[in-house]
């Protein structure tokens, strides 16, 4: 595995570190609509990072309304692992970062939720943003959500 340090972020051993603070996002939810908010990333342990994001989520049928949610980071060795934020904490899925041609740290990780699946990628770019993927299939739930993250000022 390439280990090479990459941008702003390091190596996948430091990504949680990097991401402590704010975080203006903007989410497109295709077919359903869009989430623009923020996102703190508050240290929490050793190696824990507590995530939670607040915004405005407008659905394309006209509704708004304000939205949550909440999620564990643990860093671990070459990436990170996600939780749902419950008790006790449910793992979402494992991310081990590879850092690509282009500079940027990629991984990805597969979630089962019942019949549905989360395929989830993760993009930290050079210049220090990264966007968060997921492709939800089955038989409840079927759409790509895509979410930008920059730091705020």
């Amino acid at each position: 595995m390439n280990e090479t340090v990459t941008g702003n972020w390091g190596d996948g051993s430091e990504v949680t570190k990097r991401l402590t603070g704010s975080w203006s996002f903007n989410r497109l939810i295709e077919g359903q609509g869009s989430m623009q908010g923020l996102a703190t990333f508050t240290p929490s342990g050793p190696d824990g990072l507590a995530y939670r994001e607040q915004g405005r989520l407008k659905l394309l049928t006209g509704t708004e309304l304000e939205a949550e949610r909440e999620y564990v980071f643990h860093g671990h060795g070459r990436g990170f692992d996600v939780f749902f934020k419950e008790a006790p904490p449910r793992l979402f899925h494992t991310v081990e970062l590879v850092a690509s041609d282009d500079g940027a740290l990629n991984g990805s990780a597969d979630h089962l939720c019942g019949f549905d699946r989360y395929q989830s990628t993760y993009t930290f770019r050079p210049e220090g943003s990264f966007v968060i993927r997921h492709i939800v299939s089955g038989p409840r739930k079927d759409y790509t959500m895509v979410t930008t993250y920059r730091r705020k000022a």
